[in-house]
């Protein structure tokens, strides 16, 4: 069963979009779109409902129905790239997707992730914005997963649960926006420092001296 909040399916793992009629599928592509434009124009910050069924000229009660509110919202423009992204760790070309050694996906899945945050960075800082429940659910949920499996993996007498969270604890939108605005660090810096925690990550659980390079 997907998980809920407030009773409203968040953002499936993979999966075909659930059939809808043809009026509705037009009305939630515009209304996405117009939302999309809007944050590029305006932000994240200053989006409301009620503005995005005006430009997009639906009733504000179809938006509200739709998405339920502006996290759900967020999550709908968020999931437009997220099926395109998971589709490409989960099965796509190595060394993201399978067919590479788990500590290299994990590497590669970093370095992707960071990338993906980036690309949408004001939604994601909405996001991270939201309760527990939203904030850890969605996206994270599966990212979570995914790198707990590759953990696995790599060091199976680990915590991985621990660690996963804590390799996804760095890939945060408002922190990334720090140590670009406020640090001057650039991104490739950034996806270097994360790829040395993963290394250091992985390789300190079941290292022998053949391990070593």
């Amino acid at each position: 069963m997907l998980p809920t909040v407030c009773g409203r399916r968040i953002l499936p793992v993979i999966g075909q979009p659930q059939p809808e009629r043809a009026d509705a599928a037009r009305n939630r592509r515009k209304i996405i779109e117009v939302a999309a434009r809007m944050i590029d124009e305006q932000g994240a910050d200053d989006i409301s409902l009620d503005e995005v069924a005006r430009v997009a000229g639906v009733g504000v009660g179809t938006v509200y129905r739709r998405f339920g509110d502006r996290a759900g919202l967020v999550l709908a423009l968020i999931d437009e790239q997220e099926r395109r992204f998971q589709e490409a760790f989960l099965a796509g070309p190595p060394p993201l997707g399978p067919g590479a050694p788990a500590r290299e996906r994990v590497t590669a899945f970093l370095d992707a992730l960071v990338d993906r945050v980036v690309a949408q960075q004001g939604l994601f800082a909405q996001l991270e914005k939201c309760g527990k429940a939203m904030r850890y659910s969605g996206p994270y949920r599966v990212y979570h997963i995914h790198l707990a499996t590759l953990l696995d993996e790599a060091c199976p007498e680990a915590d991985q649960a621990f660690l996963a969270d804590a390799l996804l604890a760095p890939v945060n939108a408002r922190l990334i926006a720090f140590q670009h605005d406020e640090r001057g660090m650039t991104i490739e810096q950034i996806k270097t420092g994360l790829a040395g925690l993963a290394t250091v990550v992985t390789r300190g659980y079941g290292v022998t001296a053949g391990d070593e390079r």
